[in-house]
């Protein structure tokens, strides 16, 4: 029987990891994320030396250059905060991988001391935060993609599915290929362009038939992979990261 993590009570203060692809791509996304935060109450800190978490590096085998760049991120986030990060896969990198990268080095207990305080975003707001949402927009029927990370290594579908079920006027529709991957896989894609490219399709035609309006999802690889496609498709539907669909649909603007 696996053990149920304990979560901290509400902290003052929280460190925020933007990741790469959301700095590059998704910036909106990720201030939304710290407005989420903020809006309850709780001090967001975001490093300004803050580099990538390593995973693309690791992954492809270049351990020594990975372990370079993590430890970059051990002396951005030495207070002792709770660290959000607004991306299952970079979250699952340094809550799992980062203490065995630095497993008999000198950095060993730092990184397993940082991997105890990673959050990713959906987990922080559903159990920490213990979050309640009202929904201020119209109504929309939305498909959403979780991660592999998110959902096997960081075990956080549910909490992506809880928030926008606090929604009243989104509608989750069910597509037939929920639990698989989007063929993006970071370096994946690149190396195996044909597969990828094969999953990515079978993903966007699982979406699209479902007949949603808006694809949701949680970690910016998948969103990008998944969205390009779709546009390649010419399908209308739009795509969001799930903290800016969650912000936009929750803050009341001055009319």
């Amino acid at each position: 029987m696996t053990e149920e993590k304990r979560y901290p009570e509400k902290p003052e203060k929280v460190y925020y990891f933007g990741t790469c692809l959301m700095d590059l791509l998704y910036p909106e996304a990720g201030l939304a994320g710290m407005q989420l935060i903020q809006r309850e109450g709780v001090e967001v800190v975001f490093p300004q030396d803050q580099t990538c978490c390593g995973q693309p590096a690791w992954n492809s085998g270049y351990r020594v250059e990975a372990i370079r760049v993590a430890r970059r991120q051990l002396d951005c986030f030495n207070e002792d905060y709770p660290i959000v990060v607004p991306s299952g896969s970079c979250a699952g990198m340094m809550r799992h991988q980062y203490p065995e990268m630095f497993k008999g080095n000198t950095d060993e207990l730092r990184a397993n001391t940082l991997a105890g305080r990673i959050f990713e975003l959906t987990e922080f707001l559903v159990h920490v935060l213990k979050i309640t949402l009202e929904d201020l927009g119209s109504p929309v029927k939305v498909a959403l993609h979780t991660s592999c990370a998110a959902r096997r290594e960081m075990g956080v579908a549910t909490e992506h599915e809880a928030l926008l079920k606090q929604l009243s006027n989104v509608e989750i529709l069910e597509q037939s290929r929920k639990e698989e991957c989007c063929g993006f896989g970071g370096t994946f894609a690149v190396k195996h362009p044909a597969i990828s490219a094969e999953m990515v399709s079978e993903k966007a035609n699982a979406i699209t038939a479902t007949g949603a309006d808006t694809l949701i999802s949680g970690d910016c690889g998948c969103l990008m992979n998944i969205a390009g496609h779709l546009e390649y498709q010419e399908k209308q539907i739009d795509s969001h990261h799930i903290a800016s669909f969650i912000w936009e649909r929750t803050h009341a603007t001055e009319r």
